[in-house]
């Protein structure tokens, strides 16, 4: 890909072109494929001005010639990205004062969360990005399959899906923005409205807070979709484009049954029983003959009460995910029974403090329920090789002892709606 930034020609290799020219995970400064930009006082002598081969970005500047601001957002900043998976190093702090950032990726990926720099102080931090978009490789003649996934309508103009790395800047914003191509392992994640990244405020997914967890050395590429069950994710050519971008190595979290169980759904419907189990058996095989790592993951139970305990609605499907773990001998986070826990430690009374809507969606989450959720899946993910990849820091959880929901912040995302307003 080429893309003119201020009459200077960059060339915007893909990950997995970079790593055919080098082994080094992070690519130094001479790389071409390598993007820096500078902003604040850095970037107040003109757009485009050259410091140290970096860019100067003016407060503002509109999405073009490969990077600038989504329309219609002061927070979106967006660069031009071939799909793969890439580096942001950040440089924060203020001269003269403290500074607390919070920046999210693409669909309100968490990445760094509240980070303070005292005044006259800077810092770098570091996260990887995984960039997608909806092409696949087009089938031989006469072959059945498609050439790209089947998107939802509320999908097509979606920061997940296109040409572009885009960062929600909030609070303090960067001075310097780095961004590098780099080969490392994926955690692919394969689910429902309960995994995906949710585009809005005031919903969330454990999805999209999974990253906050991790260290800069693994990605986490959400492929999963509201509505979504194991037979559609396939019909849809979700699955594929999945087969399709893993490398040996990476891990794939399996989550699904709360629109499996829905008989009303005749065309997906799968019973716990047989076709359920059988749909994840496929599944397991296919990741494993081709190097990743499946994990099970049981779905978040609803918030149904009976008196104050939680009245079970998907228990037939978290109990054939555990049988299917146990005879396929694959490791099963079981966040059914630890959704149970943490709400039922809440009570009746705070426990819709934990999701959408202020509490009337019994099923969804808000920011503080995500995060929740994956922080017990971070908790699943310590006792397997992916634990290498888990924040030294994060210590152990127990979903009985949550955090208090009144005192918990994530900064929440300036936009409604994370799409580009001009459906571009």
């Amino acid at each position: 890909m080429r893309v003119m930034l201020a009459g200077a020609l960059l060339l915007l290799a893909s990950p997995a072109e970079a790593a055919a020219r080098s082994n080094d995970v992070a690519p130094s400064s001479t790389n071409a494929a390598v993007r820096s930009f500078t902003f604040g006082d850095a970037a107040k002598n003109g757009g485009g001005a050259a410091r140290n081969d970096s860019i100067a970005v003016p407060a503002g500047r509109p999405y073009a010639d490969g990077y600038g601001y989504e329309p219609g957002s002061a927070a979106l900043f967006s660069v031009a990205a071939a799909p793969g998976n890439y580096r942001v190093t950040v440089t924060l702090g203020r001269r003269g004062a403290a500074s607390t950032s919070t920046i999210k990726a693409e669909s309100r990926r968490l990445m760094l969360d509240a980070v303070s720099v005292p005044a006259g102080r800077s810092m770098t931090r570091s996260f990887i990005v995984n960039v997608r978009d909806a092409a696949l490789t087009p089938p031989p003649a006469n072959a059945p399959g498609g050439t790209r996934v089947l998107l939802k309508p509320r999908e097509r103009n979606s920061l997940n899906w296109d040409d572009r790395l885009t960062l929600e800047l909030l609070g303090d914003r960067p001075s310097a923005i780095r961004i590098e191509p780099v080969a490392v392992p994926t955690i692919f994640l394969l689910g429902d409205s309960t995994v995906t990244d949710q585009p809005a405020e005031p919903a969330a997914s454990w999805g999209q807070m999974l990253p906050i967890f991790l260290k800069p050395d693994i990605a986490v590429a959400n492929h999963a979709e509201s509505g979504e069950t194991l037979k559609s994710f396939m019909a849809e050519l979700r699955f594929a484009k999945v087969l399709e971008s893993v490398k040996p190595g990476d891990i794939a979290l399996i989550q699904f049954g709360h629109n499996d169980q829905k008989v009303q759904w005749p065309q997906t419907y799968a019973a716990a029983e047989t076709t359920y189990r059988d749909y994840l058996r496929a599944w397991i095989a296919e990741f494993r003959r081709r190097g990743v790592t499946p994990i099970l993951v049981t779905s978040p139970e609803r918030r149904a009460w009976t008196g104050d305990r939680i009245k079970p609605t998907l228990g037939d499907y978290a109990a054939a995910v555990k049988a299917v773990g146990e005879t396929e001998r694959v490791p099963v986070i079981d966040l059914n029974a630890a959704s149970i826990a943490f709400y039922e430690a809440l009570g009746p009374a705070r426990a819709p403090l934990a999701f959408n809507d202020g509490g009337k969606d019994a099923t969804h989450h808000d920011n503080y329920g995500a995060w929740v959720l994956a922080r017990i899946i971070a908790q699943g993910l310590a006792g397997q090789p992916a634990a290498t990849h888990l924040r030294d820091d994060i210590g152990r959880f127990d979903p009985t002892h949550p955090p208090d929901p009144a005192t918990f912040r994530v900064a929440a995302s300036v936009t409604r709606d994370a799409t580009r307003p001009d459906g571009n």
